[in-house]
């Protein structure tokens, strides 16, 4: 069969978008490995599927470059806005239904959106994580036979929040994986590496569960902008920058959620047989 889609990017993170608000085909989860592929399909942290939602303006299904599904993807869901906006619904507040809950967002300008993340979530059984002290903000990890000080964030997705001194040095292809595949979580997890430069700015390196380092991670930046708060070394209510390797996205860190902006860009579109 032949699949239409959609290139789109956020800060580098890119995804192949389908339209299957009238179905989700088997075929297509079944050829997402293929899709992904830098070589031999397409090429793309993995597959977004854009189906029709009863409570929303449509849902979001994420998967992953190696085809597991994942629950929530920050740029992702930017992207689906900016595919429905470009598709026909031209409204500047969007309700996006996703695996992690309905998630409001915001044009604010020009391939733009503002997204309400949701609440931070720093218990382990959000994540969920064994073996660690119940809400406590920085612990002990073993990964390798190295200690890492880390803290753990659900963004509706698990992640863990470590800070380094430097990211340009890291080897993240032979330890990302270490973090990933750990006992310590059982649904695996998506690993955030973080120099801190400022109460405003952070740098960050990211390995994704199920597609290995990426150039962006929008959970991933607010996780990260959240366990910073939590550490007491970034303020709440005020905008972090969080640089990634694909750009730049905005982070504020309230009370009751986390709001992150950024970019929803188009690169072109094309059809492929499956």
């Amino acid at each position: 069969m032949k699949i239409g889609f959609t290139k789109m990017q956020g800060c580098g993170n890119d995804y192949l978008y389908v339209d299957c608000r009238s179905g989700l085909p088997q075929e297509l989860m079944d050829a997402i490995p293929f899709l992904s592929d830098r070589h031999f399909g397409v090429g793309g942290d993995g597959v977004i599927c854009i189906c029709s939602a009863q409570n929303a303006d449509g849902q979001m299904r994420m998967f992953n470059a190696d085809g597991s599904e994942g629950k929530m993807c920050g740029n992702g869901v930017r992207c689906v806005a900016q595919w429905l906006y470009q598709n026909g619904i031209k409204k500047d507040t969007l309700a996006i239904d996703t695996l992690a809950g309905v998630k409001t967002m915001q044009r604010t300008a020009l391939n733009m959106w503002k997204v309400d993340m949701g609440k931070a979530e720093f218990s382990t059984k959000s994540l969920p994580a064994v073996g660690f002290e119940e809400n406590k903000v920085i612990q002990p990890l073993n990964v390798q036979g190295t200690e890492w000080q880390v803290t753990l964030v659900s963004m509706g997705n698990p992640h863990c929040v470590v800070e380094v001194e430097d990211t340009k040095t890291l080897d993240l292809p032979s330890i990302g994986k270490g973090f990933e595949t750990h006992s310590a979580f059982p649904e695996s997890v998506n690993t955030e590496f973080i120099r801190y430069i400022s109460p405003i700015e952070l740098e960050m390196r990211v390995w994704e569960r199920g597609s290995g380092e990426t150039l962006a991670c929008g959970t991933g930046a607010c996780a990260a902008a959240a366990a910073f708060v939590a550490r007491g070394k970034c303020p709440q209510n005020t905008d972090i920058t969080v640089h990634l390797l694909g750009g730049d996205l905005t982070i504020c860190v309230t009370d009751n959620t986390v709001w992150m902006t950024g970019q929803a860009v188009s690169v072109f579109e094309g059809t492929i047989e499956i």
